[in-house]
């Protein structure tokens, strides 16, 4: 049998797994809460799902990549405004505490979270 790391499945599915910080592993090595993926109607790979506490850490990493490197704290208020965008687009607010975990990488208070969410659910205010 291919070993699971080199098998098809697992190479296709590779950057969609680095994408979500997920993990192949053999089919042997699978936990209960692992998703086994089959080939051809046999077992081939085993995977992994990250925690969602690490899917918000990895969101916060990817928004600094977007915006150049930059410490998001060090953003300007209409950059913080458009990552809070991005967050909640991709659900970072789900997670338990995402509220207060993403004001401390701004720089900001949830309160201030909040406005900023609430800002994009009413629209910008003319005036």
């Amino acid at each position: 049998m291919t070993d699971a790391l080199e098998h098809p499945l697992t190479l296709a599915i590779k950057p969609l797994l680095d994408a979500v910080g997920a993990t192949a592993l053999a089919v042997g090595e699978a936990k209960p809460d692992d998703v086994v993926l089959e080939w051809e109607g046999e077992p081939a790979v085993a995977v992994r799902l990250p925690h969602l506490s690490s899917a918000l850490d990895r969101l916060l990493a990817e928004m600094t990549r977007q915006f150049d490197g930059r410490p998001l704290s060090e953003l300007d208020r209409l950059e913080k405004q458009r990552v809070v965008a991005l967050l909640e687009e991709r659900g970072a607010f789900t997670v338990r505490h995402g509220v207060e975990t993403v004001a401390s990488a701004l720089g900001v208070s949830r309160f201030t979270v909040y406005n900023y969410l609430n800002r994009q659910v009413d629209g910008p205010k003319s005036g």
